[in-house]
């Protein structure tokens, strides 16, 4: 013979339940705590509340609910209450009187809750005797430890890796915030190659609360502006504001970094300017098509190759998945650092951080960029034939990186060789000879080694191969004789001059500690420039000319039009 059917004991028992108390006290409880959660929580915001007074109201009904029920079971079901319900007047039970006495502690609690409100907005604010307040709170923002740092310079970075560095200057009543993402071209492969610079476009076009163009908007009407640029290693956004729209742009910034809309539509549209950005400024500009083919060529397996725009066929085919990770990865608060510059306490601005970007989670940090350029072996050359009515031609040379020993000694080479029209090369090729229109270089001072760029326009007709005989001749002469005293000297001066024009305004000051922190590994290396120069000698410039001006390290492109001459 079988057991007892489970469906008929359900049923019993919610019949049961259901002839008593229990469902209707538990069902009246849940609707009047939904219409009290409606009512109140509605008014507390409306008010301006503090959270805890939220969370107040579940705790006071959390705590009810199981009460009423425990107390309904107790009278209507338990064989004990319903004993007592026939032989002892209620009023006088135990049950009931406890009843009695809980609910009037609920109703205590509830009065204790509005009063704490009412406090919290009349009483003025404790704040502790200044005397005490540094025993209780000590002080956790990192100060300045080398000698020659201003010491108002404080950093602090946050429980979510958000580095954030301020340094006051009161002069005038205006602010400057950069924010470093650690993500460019050498963050790419093939397939990607361009989300960098195309988060660029898409930072500025819309959030989860603001509709696209919103962002200049507000910050145009509270007096700021801004701009952002992306290179082979990082994204840099920049705002200028007066102090009074100091917590806007907080407001700004954090919304954009938590809740970037990245619509599909948005998307498409910014994916057209971006391509039509990439055919005008390379496509379709010799400089820009040769400088791209110059990086294509002159590393083999490092992604400094890719062009930062990215290449035409990624650019067609990023997808929604796509942006998304990258975005999730790459602008995570771990992956940032923010220098703020001007009229601010690091107080105010430390606060304001963790109120608009602390609650932002931190992610999985980027993985690591593990290939190497290998050692180039050889030269290697590229010919573009195309409409040129003046011939262009680009060498390079493999260097170093950014914290290289022999980084700051070739800038003050470069300085002499190509540092205006005073200028070694300028003097000789476009002053002297007139075999050049212009002749120019850079270093690029990036996370991983990279190249030094010389890049010359010539006059029409004239002909690369001569051209760069006389720059490798000029080269080879440097590294055989050197520089001269006075050369260090002037090149010194100019750099230094440069270094302290930077320093003089709130945004040069951001940019020279921002660039230091991220490339250099600690921001107190933008104030030891001055004394590293001064420890430069000629004969170091001439081991390190030596060393880089290696024909085995070059490469060469000309562009000229067809027929132009051969190769």
């Amino acid at each position: 013979m079988g057991g007892p059917d489970i469906r008929i004991i359900i049923m019993a028992l919610f019949s049961e339940l259901r002839r008593r108390n229990v469902i209707k006290v538990a069902l009246l409880y849940a609707l009047a705590s939904l219409m009290i959660l409606w009512l109140v929580g509605g008014s507390l915001i409306s008010l301006g509340a503090p959270k805890w007074a939220n969370e107040f109201v579940l705790l006071v009904l959390a705590i009810g609910f199981p009460v009423a029920v425990i107390f309904a079971w107790a009278y209507e079901i338990t064989p004990t209450g319903l004993q007592r319900s026939k032989d002892v007047d209620q009023t006088q039970s135990f049950v009931y009187k406890t009843g009695q006495k809980l609910n009037a502690a609920m109703a205590v609690l509830a009065v204790l809750g509005v009063l704490a409100l009412v406090g919290e907005r009349l009483l003025p604010t404790f704040e502790l005797p200044p005397i005490i307040e540094p025993i209780l709170l000590p002080p956790v923002y990192e100060q300045p430890a080398n000698v020659g740092v201003p010491q108002e310079i404080r950093a602090y970075t946050f429980d979510n890796g958000l580095r954030v560095i301020v340094w006051p200057d009161h002069d005038i009543p205006n602010v400057v915030m950069y924010t470093f993402v650690r993500a460019g071209g050498r963050n790419e492969y093939p397939g990607i190659t361009g989300l960098s610079h195309f988060f660029e476009h898409m930072m500025f076009n819309g959030t989860k609360r603001r509709q696209q163009g919103e962002f200049d908007q507000t910050m145009e009407a509270a007096g700021g502006a801004n701009n952002a640029y992306t290179s082979k290693d990082l994204t840099v956004y920049q705002d200028w504001f007066p102090r009074s729209a100091l917590e806007i742009i907080f407001d700004l910034e954090g919304d954009r970094l938590a809740n970037l809309a990245i619509d599909p539509a948005v998307v498409e549209s910014e994916r057209g300017v971006v391509y039509s950005e990439r055919r005008m400024r390379y496509d379709n500009d010799n400089f820009g098509r040769l400088y791209l083919e110059m990086n294509a060529t002159a590393f083999i397996a490092h992604p400094y190759q890719f062009p930062v725009i990215g290449w035409t066929s990624d650019i067609e085919s990023w997808t929604q998945e796509d942006l998304e990770s990258y975005f999730k990865t790459y602008y995570a608060p771990n992956n940032l650092t923010m220098v703020f510059t001007g009229d601010v306490s690091h107080e105010e601005i430390f606060d304001l951080a963790e109120n608009y970007f602390g609650e932002i989670d931190a992610q999985d940090a980027p993985p690591p960029i593990r290939t190497v350029e290998p050692e180039q072996q050889g030269e290697r050359r590229l010919l573009i034939e195309a409409d040129a009515p003046t011939p262009l031609l680009h060498v390079t040379f493999h260097a170093g990186n950014a914290v290289d020993p022999g980084t700051l000694p070739l800038n003050v080479l470069l300085n002499v060789l190509v540092g205006g029209s005073s200028s070694r090369l300028h003097q000789a090729f476009v002053e002297e000879e007139q075999i050049a229109l212009s002749v120019d270089g850079f270093q690029m001072e990036g996370i991983d080694p990279g190249l030094v760029y010389f890049y010359l326009t010539l006059p029409p007709g004239a002909d690369p191969d001569t051209v760069e005989h006389r720059l490798l001749e000029e080269l080879r002469k440097v590294a055989h004789e050197g520089i001269t005293d006075g050369e260090l000297n002037k090149a010194r001066n100019i750099m230094v001059a440069d270094y302290w024009r930077g320093m003089s305004t709130i945004n040069g000051k951001a940019s020279l500690l921002g660039n230091a922190e991220v490339f250099l590994g600690d921001y107190q290396r933008a104030f030891s420039l001055p004394d590293e120069l001064n420890r430069i000698t000629t004969a170091q410039i001439q081991e390190l000319a030596t060393k880089v001006f290696d024909r085995n390290k070059m490469t060469v492109g000309v562009l000229r039009s067809p027929g132009g001459g051969e190769e």
